[in-house]
């Protein structure tokens, strides 16, 4: 829901209603309510995150191109919103914009933190220069970020497409030549 909606649009009762879920049971396991449900959520959607960029950290340095290694990066957020007819957007995006819950948003601005460094020791690793790397990593997910926006507004993955096209010759010009 809160993919679909935003955090403020996504309702408890919705959410109970789509999960099956008493009432009770909600409270019983986040007694704060709507707030401690995402800030939990953030803190889940972050790790499944963390976990895929890790692989592809991992498999920058030995990518037969970067033009593949941005498909298969690229492919976790492009899946979703095309099975979804562009309805799913980014989790982690909604939490950072929820101003009225400051505990989301740090849960959210951790997660940014944590993959930028995860994503710039796998540029390190391949050959990118620290400080280059992290910069990098920062206007990666930027741009996944944005491109998930646009894809939603146009109904197209055009824009990742774009990003790929784009990415592709930037982290070309910093990667050590194999």
């Amino acid at each position: 829901m809160v993919q679909e909606l935003g955090v403020n649009a996504a309702g408890l009762s919705e959410l109970l209603k789509r999960s099956n879920a008493s009432r009770n049971s909600l409270y019983q396991h986040f007694p704060s309510g709507k707030g401690q449900l995402v800030e939990t959520a953030t803190r889940i959607v972050s790790r499944v995150v963390h976990s895929h960029l890790s692989v592809m950290a991992e498999k920058l340095a030995s990518a037969p191109s970067v033009e593949q290694w941005l498909d298969e990066l690229f492919a976790f957020w492009v899946e979703p919103l095309e099975s979804s007819e562009y309805r799913l957007g980014s989790f982690m995006m909604a939490a950072a914009l929820d101003e009225l819950d400051p505990a989301v948003q740090s849960a959210a601005g951790q997660a940014f933190t944590d993959w930028t460094a995860r994503l710039a020791d796998g540029m390190v690793a391949a050959g990118i220069e620290p400080a280059a790397a992290r910069s990098m990593a920062g206007l990666l997910l930027s741009v996944i970020e944005g491109a998930i926006v646009q894809a939603r507004a146009l109904e197209s993955s055009q824009p990742f497409d774009d990003a790929k096209a784009q990415l592709g010759v930037l982290l070309g010009r910093h990667l050590t030549p194999r």
